[in-house]
């Protein structure tokens, strides 16, 4: 798959990912929720989503009790 599979909230999602670090600083699916406005499922389904069709795009660590994201 391509990043032209991604939906309009993925490719989003995934933008905003890329200009974090995610990997400094711990992932929060509550605060990423509060920030587009949607329910926490939603935005675990579209990271799932993401990391499923343009896997060399986005690592998903655990470090230090804590997921860590790197996008690029």
């Amino acid at each position: 798959m391509a990043e032209e599979d991604l939906s309009e909230f993925e490719s989003r999602l995934l933008a905003w990912l890329i200009r974090s670090d995610f990997v400094k600083v711990g992932w929060s699916t509550k605060r990423a929720a509060k920030d587009f406005e949607t329910d926490e499922d939603a935005i675990r389904e579209a990271i799932v989503a993401i990391a499923r069709k343009v896997p060399n795009k986005i690592q998903i660590t655990y470090k230090d009790g804590s997921i860590r994201i790197a996008a690029e």
